[in-house]
């Protein structure tokens, strides 16, 4: 029966901060624990520097100092402006009050809504904050976003600017540990966006003189095609080159902000790429050939940007700048600048046209590398094409997908941001586990694909040979990545295999295919290993399932007597209504990841290449034998 009981005492005002406490996903994002760059702690640390930059970016503070101690308390000190002395209670916890609706003050900054720093205060266990003005400070303390105590005094010794500490809280995000190299990149980041500006990590400085180039120099895995091309213009920064990998790997920001999943300015700087390149040589070359192998980067300057969601990961907005304003007759009119398309179209049209006439040495590699691209998709274009005609002749959609309601590339609305934030699908092995899975999942968001056996092992194959593999062939239909990666149609793609030989084989050739023909969607941060676990220990008042050795031994200690050990081999052995547990809200992911310095060629070769004598003692490291991982001291 519905409940019928909805009085006025259902109806809640939520003050201050608690919203950001009760609906943390609206503000940060995800929570996570650390393990993953897009958890919450980052965002918390990312919305305080962002401050910092933006003073320096007005012209304030050359230097900002940010420390993370061992038990991951954050502090973080720049040298700008300082918080007026009198704003600060407010600047740091009152919703929709900060210095940045007033662009006299800021211009060109990342947060704009007044919510950054007060998602900080609310989500963290502590939170200290002291702003330095002429010798003055004022400062405050708070807990879970509580006032605790404040005071004005004197600070003679101190510059100008502001210091906050803050410790995330245990309540909100468990267990968790920042990942130093994830805070070194974001750092990195931020000097290269900045030129000139120093930050200090735990006392090592970064800071960059050429900017992007930088940037794109120091995350090449391997020697492009020709020196990358730096372009630089008012409100605009570009790196492009090519590689000889397939996919594209650009880095996007916006006001600094790296925007991991792009938006209108790469959208724009995509097509720009394509179209200059296509009228340079007066050829009418497929865009995707022109953008194949393509590695750089993109900055823009733009007021009041709109960002879809307050992670600030994708760039929403239409125009350089947006103004509401009143004409003669006091009627409210919208003024614009330019759209960020055209803006980039007419920089990158006239830039790059004029550099390819005066270094006319590199246009053959250009040129060579496009038709290369053309001659390998012309090649599988035809095979594809009788694949999905075959599929249409049979009357199959895509016999192998379970699919869910929601989708990455859907519109994005308040009501359905969180189902498209966690839209996942599962690369399973057989029927078994596969629908084990799909039993257990949220078809909201969750879809299931599932595998026949061993897919094909695309190290050394070329392009063509994957073309005529239906089984792939239906997995990238799937996933929607056919034509473009922008239509992407899951933020996770978690490869689920068993914790066995064939189960980890099988593991390693689905990465090997997402590295080899599809680098991207692991640059992005969207491909995930799914952990399961390996035991469970219960008695008969509790049971425990533990991912390892040390977690099962915690477990058998704890329940003492009447233990029994499962050691679960396979995905199929374990049941939906145990499996839920997995796959819920505190699924266990290990994202996959390339690292600056390591070439994807490089890693192919070592795991799937002829066999080594470096693989081979690297498995006599690391292997651990069946006995050992079920020796049991009880």
């Amino acid at each position: 029966m519905p409940n019928s009981n909805y009085t006025d005492d259902n109806i809640r005002t939520l003050e201050g901060v608690q919203h950001i406490r009760m609906r943390p996903g609206m503000y940060i994002g995800r929570l996570g624990n650390g393990n993953n760059p897009g958890d919450g702690i980052y965002v918390l640390l990312k919305e305080i520097i962002d401050n910092s930059v933006d003073e320096y970016a007005m012209g304030f503070g050359k230097q900002i100092l940010i420390d993370i101690d061992p038990e991951n308390k954050v502090c973080v000190r720049d040298f700008g402006r300082g918080i007026p002395l009198d704003s600060v209670i407010k600047a740091v916890s009152i919703l929709n009050t900060g210095g940045k609706f007033d662009d006299k003050a800021f211009k060109k900054s990342v947060g704009l809504n007044g919510v950054g720093t007060k998602a900080v205060n609310a989500l963290s266990e502590s939170f200290y904050v002291c702003s330095y003005r002429e010798g003055e400070s004022s400062w405050a303390r708070f807990e879970r976003g509580e006032l605790k105590e404040s005071g004005k005094e004197p600070a003679p010794k101190e510059k100008n600017g502001t210091l906050v500490r803050f410790y995330p809280d245990p309540m909100m995000f468990g267990t968790f540990a920042y990942n130093l190299d994830y805070v070194e990149t974001m750092v990195k980041n931020y000097s290269y966006l900045k030129k000139g500006l120093t930050l200090l990590l735990n006392g090592t400085p970064y800071k960059s003189e050429n900017g992007l180039l930088d940037l794109v120099n120091e995350n090449l895995s391997e020697e492009p095609l020709y020196p990358p091309i730096h372009l630089e213009g008012e409100d605009i920064e570009i790196v492009l080159s090519h590689g000889r990998d397939y996919g594209e790997n650009i880095s996007s920001f916006v006001n600094g902000q790296n925007t991991r999943d792009g938006g209108t300015h790469l959208a724009a700087y995509r097509e720009a790429i394509a179209k200059t390149l296509k009228e340079f040589f007066k050829k009418n070359y497929a865009p995707e050939d022109c953008r194949q192998g393509v590695v750089g980067a993109i900055s823009i300057q733009i007021q009041e940007p709109n960002f879809e969601g307050q992670t600030k990961t994708k760039l929403g907005s239409n125009y350089m700048w947006e103004k509401q304003t009143h004409d003669e007759h006091g009627v409210l009119k919208l003024d614009t600048g330019p759209t960020i398309r055209s803006y980039v179209n007419s920089f990158v049209a006239t830039e790059l046209d004029n550099y390819l006439h005066i270094h006319k040495e590199i246009v053959p590699a250009i040129e060579e590398k496009i038709k290369d691209s053309q001659r390998e998709r012309e090649e599988i274009s035809g095979i594809q094409k009788k694949t999905r005609e075959r599929n249409k002749r049979t009357n199959v959609y895509n016999p192998k997908l379970r699919d869910c309601r929601y989708h990455y590339n859907d519109k994005v609305t308040e009501k359905t941001q969180e189902n498209i934030e966690a839209s996942s699908i599962f690369i399973t092995e057989g029927d078994s586990a596969s629908g084990t899975i799909t039993k257990a999942r949220n078809a909201n968001y969750q879809a299931v694909f599932s595998l026949r056996g061993k897919p094909l092992n695309c190290y050394k194959e070329k392009r063509k040979k994957f073309a005529e593999n239906e089984e792939l062939n239906l997995l990238i239909s799937a996933l929607g990545v056919e034509d473009d990666l922008e239509n992407l149609r899951y933020n996770n793609i978690i490869v689920a295999t068993d914790a066995d030989d064939d189960g980890m084989h099988i593991r390693l050739l689905m990465l090997t295919f997402f590295m080899k023909y599809y680098p991207d969607l692991i640059r992005r941060g969207h491909v995930y290993i799914l952990q399961t676990p390996l035991f469970r220990v219960r008695n008969k008042k509790e049971s425990r399932y533990c991912y390892n050795q040390e977690e099962k031994e915690k477990a058998i200690q704890s329940l003492k007597t009447g233990v029994e050990i499962t050691r679960f081999k396979g995905l199929g052995e374990i049941s939906s209504e145990e499996f839920v547990h997995f796959i819920g809200p505190d699924m266990r992911l290990d994202l996959v990841k390339i690292a600056e310095e390591e070439s994807p060629a490089d890693i192919m070769a070592f795991y799937m290449g002829d066999n080594t004598l470096d693989r081979q003692n690297f498995i006599r490291r690391n292997l651990r034998s069946e006995e050992e991982l079920e020796d049991v001291n009880i």
